[in-house]
């Protein structure tokens, strides 16, 4: 409790622009939160036992039970990616491979969204501490000027005792934002590539297994 009630002395003597560092905390926190539950939970699976289950249908030739395989699982980017090019296999490995990448594409801003915006409120959040350090100094230098001579020491040391806690504050913002940013945009690229990797490596093995591929009954009946 101690450090709460330091923690709003320290507020209420930073001034006004305290309040647009908190603002920003809070996005911070809300934007941690969110991309947090997206790439850890919502957008989340298990590469590897999901593309061991896949490859057992892809092994025999068994197109339908692939698709519906992918169709029984979490609907994650990747999982969506690897469905869309099962279902053009019919059409040809160059269908295959287009349709992973339109689904890459259009599934990608789900794990990458937002993200971004923490790297630009760290560096917003530092600036405004940085603001209100210098706005507090140009008030305490007026008020020193008109001070009493005996009182102009206190005066400035309180002064920028007081306007320094700006700066600290917007650090204590940034710095949680740029490396939750980090670690956020590392996550990302980790699913970013979990999602090539296993397309190059599920259309090689339609490749592989091309031969004794089971096409659904629809497109057999087309042919």
């Amino acid at each position: 409790m101690e450090i709460f009630r330091a923690l709003a002395k320290h507020y209420s003597e930073g001034g006004w622009m305290m309040h647009a560092i908190l603002a920003s905390l809070v996005v911070v926190i809300g934007l941690v939160i969110d991309r947090v539950h997206a790439l850890f939970f919502t957008t989340a699976v298990d590469k590897e036992a999901f593309l061991k289950g896949l490859k057992e249908h892809i092994y025999r030739g068994d197109l339908d039970r692939a698709i519906s395989f992918c169709a029984s699982q979490k609907k994650t980017p990747l999982v969506s990616v690897i469905k869309a090019g099962l279902i053009n296999v019919p059409k040809g490995e160059a269908d295959v491979q287009a349709a992973m990448d339109e689904a890459t594409l259009r599934e990608s801003p789900k794990i990458e969204k937002r993200t971004g915006y923490l790297a630009m409120i760290g560096n917003v959040a530092t600036l405004l501490g940085l603001l209100g350090t210098i706005i507090g100094l140009i008030s305490a230098f007026g008020a020193v000027a008109d001070a009493p001579p005996a009182e102009k020491a206190r005066i400035l040391a309180s002064s920028i005792s007081e306007a320094m806690n700006c700066t600290a504050f917007g650090l204590l913002t940034a710095i949680p934002a740029l490396i939750a940013y980090s670690v956020l945009q590392g996550r990302s690229q980790h699913m970013m590539d979990d999602i090539n990797e296993s397309s190059v490596s599920v259309l090689n093995l339609i490749v592989a297994n091309k031969d004794k591929m089971k096409m659904p009954a629809t497109v057999a009946a087309d042919e």
